[in-house]
């Protein structure tokens, strides 16, 4: 019996095709430069390097898994022993197929050698290596050593690969491959050629996705091939691995739905009208639009990582409206996306892509990710209906409030759809805006507090805000008083000796300081001036060079009250009289200051009948 049915298998073994199906990313898997695409800044710098004969002696791969570093190595390796009945040079013109290249691209030419680092990490394979390279190739141009995942050698295997790989014999040529280019020690790098492989466009892999469906005669939806492209994240592996598990899926013909359902994704049209729901801040459509797409298979993260990505999506086409004719994008995006983007102010969208990139990892992270993904919507949709800060300064002193749950916030115009407060029974409004005080140090803070009520309107007039400091601060000079005022003489000659003037305005100041300030000056002004006025100071140091400073100007003034004092014929006569005599100082009384005195007109002794009396 045994025999029986060992026959039977043999005999249907037997009938079966001797291929067998090759999977779609090793039929279609690139065999020379022209078919490898999105990485034309390596090919341009390989093609001239064979040109113009400056060919390296080892070149580093890395990139992300699926871009093409094993098939570059291999498309390197066949150029450099490529052979044809024409041609006997290396080249990169690899149209005609050579003598090596077909088991070259098939891994089992004995002069090209692949080894994967990630099973051969010690120092005893690199001494095979060693010893090997000594040997002439055995019928190609080149002995050619491909390893992969090179990061995975150990410290002394890459120690011991150093001398060779610097001066290898001339028939010898190193391609390195490698996800992790960090892990390479600098040494290997200073000793190749290295090139980064780039993620593949998505726009790039739809169109070349398309046309393999073309060649496989396979009916496939626009909107699947983007959806396939955006899942490999770059990757030309993956996007075939999932073209093909998704052609398998539809039994030849791929959809949209079905690569959704495949890829447990959201319906791309569904996810942006979950975005229209939280920004309107309905959150009881919001919630229902999540669990028709939970029940349909799609996970909760996937569904806010979605969320997240138009808001992206949305912020980009606000500033570069060019970029909704990406071919990866669907109609729906591109459409709404633009209208969101003209009615959306920036903050709002800002304050969204936070609160989401927070989000996803809670909903990862938790026992119930619905529930969890529940209360990131229930955030979201209470934060659009709050206006910003800016919005509500800018709103003329009342705010009104939105006539129902419908309307948009967040346009920035200032109106009702520009971040208006919503009123309905869900949602509490807010009814006024309070200062508290922070530690100390005397500074407001606005905030917003909210109660049951529900006015329909918010006045500003009565909102208290911060109070002006109680000793203004307008110059240098003012702050110098006030440090006399508090008795801080060394913050007081600081200012004085080393601070220049930039700008200064309530509640912040920009100074330069001179080279010889100390260390802890700026700091120190800004501390006491915060204290002594009792608001918040900002004081920062500026690229400009500011005004002089106050030492500089009395020094300055000092200077001109001596040339005025020496031109006085009084106190020339009197420096005249008494050789060696020297002008110390110069005070002038207050009084005599806000007078003005004129010299000439003071009154005469009378018995000062000669100068010489003086």
């Amino acid at each position: 019996m045994v025999a029986e049915e060992q026959s039977t298998f043999m005999s249907e073994a037997g009938q079966r095709p001797s291929g067998g199906y090759r999977v779609l990313a090793r039929k279609y898997r690139p065999a020379d430069f022209t078919t490898l695409i999105g990485q034309e800044p390596m090919v341009r710098t390989l093609t001239n390097a064979f040109t113009t004969g400056r060919i390296a002696q080892a070149w580093m791969l890395t990139g992300v898994r699926g871009v093409g570093k094993t098939t570059t190595a291999r498309i390197l390796a066949r150029a450099l022993n490529y052979r044809s009945a024409s041609v006997d040079q290396p080249s990169v013109d690899l149209a005609t197929p050579g003598e090596h290249c077909d088991a070259i691209m098939q891994g089992r030419h004995v002069d090209v050698i692949e080894m994967d680092a990630a099973s051969h990490t010690g120092i005893d394979d690199i001494r095979d290596i060693i010893d090997r390279v000594r040997y002439a190739p055995v019928s190609a141009r080149y002995k050619v050593y491909i390893i992969d995942e090179v990061h995975m050698l150990s410290t002394q295997a890459f120690n011991g690969l150093l001398k060779t790989l610097e001066e290898p014999p001339p028939h010898v040529k190193f391609i390195f491959a490698t996800t992790e280019i960090r892990k390479v020690p600098i040494t290997v790098l200073s000793r190749t050629q290295r090139f980064d492989l780039r993620r593949v466009d998505a726009a790039l892999l739809t169109e070349h996705l398309a046309g393999i469906a073309g060649k496989e005669d396979i009916s496939v939806e626009p909107e699947a091939l983007a959806m396939i492209a955006r899942a490999a994240e770059g990757s030309v592996r993956d996007s075939l691995s999932i073209f093909d598990q998704a052609i398998a899926h539809g039994s030849g013909t791929v959809t949209a739905d079905a690569v959704r359902i495949m890829l447990g994704l959201a319906d791309r049209g569904r996810i942006i009208d979950l975005f229209d729901h939280v920004m309107k801040g309905d959150v009881a459509r919001a919630l229902a639009e999540l669990g028709a797409q939970y029940e349909t298979g799609a996970d909760p993260a996937t569904v806010l990582t979605d969320l997240a990505e138009f808001t992206h999506l949305v912020t980009r086409l606000r500033y570069v409206p060019e970029a909704a004719n990406d071919a990866s994008l669907t109609e729906a995006e591109r459409v709404r996306g633009l209208q969101f983007a003209e009615t959306l102010s920036v903050r709002v969208l800002s304050r969204t892509w936070q609160m989401l990139l927070k989000g996803i990892p809670e909903v990862q992270g938790a026992a119930r990710p619905i529930s969890a993904a529940e209360m990131v919507l229930i955030r979201l949709a209470h934060a659009a209906e709050l206006p910003t800060l800016d919005e509500i300064l800018k709103g003329g002193g009342t705010l009104p409030a939105a006539a129902g749950s419908g309307s948009r916030p967040g346009s920035g115009s200032g109106g009702p759809s520009a971040g208006a407060l919503m009123s309905g029974a869900s949602s509490p409004a807010v009814s006024a805006m309070r200062t508290m005080p922070q530690g100390g140090g005397g500074a407001q803070t606005m905030r917003l507090v909210e109660t049951e009520s529900q006015p329909s309107t918010v006045s500003l007039a009565s909102v208290p805000v911060a109070p002006a400091p109680a000793v203004p601060v307008n110059s240098l000079e003012d702050i110098v008083a006030l440090a006399d005022a508090n008795r801080d003489m060394p913050l007081k000659i600081g200012v004085k000796a080393h601070v220049r003037l930039v700008r200064i305005e309530p509640g912040k100041l920009e100074i330069n300081l001179s080279d010889d300030a100390p260390r802890t000056l700026l700091g120190d002004i800004q501390a006491r001036l915060s204290k002594w006025t009792g608001t918040r100071w900002l004081v920062t140091v500026s690229r400009e060079a500011g005004g002089r400073t106050l030492a500089e100007i009395e020094n300055e003034k000092r200077e001109t009250a001596l040339m005025d004092a020496k031109a006085d014929p009084a106190v020339a006569a009197i420096l005249a009289k008494f050789p060696g005599a020297k002008i110390i100082d110069i005070r002038i009384p207050e009084a005599a200051a806000e007078a003005e005195l004129d010299l000439d007109n003071l009154p005469v002794d009378p018995g000062l009948d000669d100068p010489d009396d003086l």
